[in-house]
């Protein structure tokens, strides 16, 4: 049997990133979020290579869901952590973005995840919500679960986050 007889293909497409941040400058986050939530245009382009969706987003709260493929595998046979862990710091990410004035950015200082349970592609569709604990002038403190469809916990999550103003972020 050679190499590429198991071998799989996946092909997506992503727009520029810029285009998203420059809709920030100038407007609340969470009027672009929701915005962006309702037309259907994916957020950021790594959130596509995950194939994490933003389902929902009010001030201070952030869903997304996603489905384990055999393509978040790692060598153990199982979604590397990797997944979770973006997935939990999308949620945390976007809770805080959507609690921000205009002009206004975040960017993350600590991630804590505390893995529960391994996931394969039976777990079925998984999601992540972030909630913010507190929200300072320079820093927000945040939390995450990462859940199946059942509500079984696989992971949590804390952050720290640094709120700037969007001109300096690099």
């Amino acid at each position: 049997m050679s190499d590429t007889d198991n071998e799989r293909t996946r092909t997506y497409s992503w727009r520029d990133p810029m285009e998203t941040v420059a809709l920030f400058k100038g407007n609340r986050p969470l009027d672009v979020l929701r915005a962006t939530l309702e037309s259907g245009r994916p957020l950021a382009p790594m959130l596509q290579t995950m194939d994490a969706q933003l389902i929902e987003v009010t001030e201070g709260r952030a869903v997304f869901t996603s489905t384990p493929s055999e393509y978040h595998y790692n060598p153990a046979g199982v979604v590397h952590g990797g997944m979770a862990a973006t997935l939990l710091d999308s949620a945390m990410g976007i809770a805080v973005l959507s609690s921000l004035p205009a002009g206004m950015i975040f960017t993350t200082l600590e991630l804590k995840v505390n893995f529960l349970r391994a996931m394969t592609t039976a777990t079925g569709e998984v999601r992540a919500e972030g909630n913010i604990v507190h929200l300072g002038r320079t820093t927000a403190v945040v939390e995450a679960r990462l859940t199946d469809a059942n509500g079984k916990l696989l992971a949590t999550a804390s952050s720290t986050c640094l709120i700037m103003p969007l001109d300096q972020r690099r």
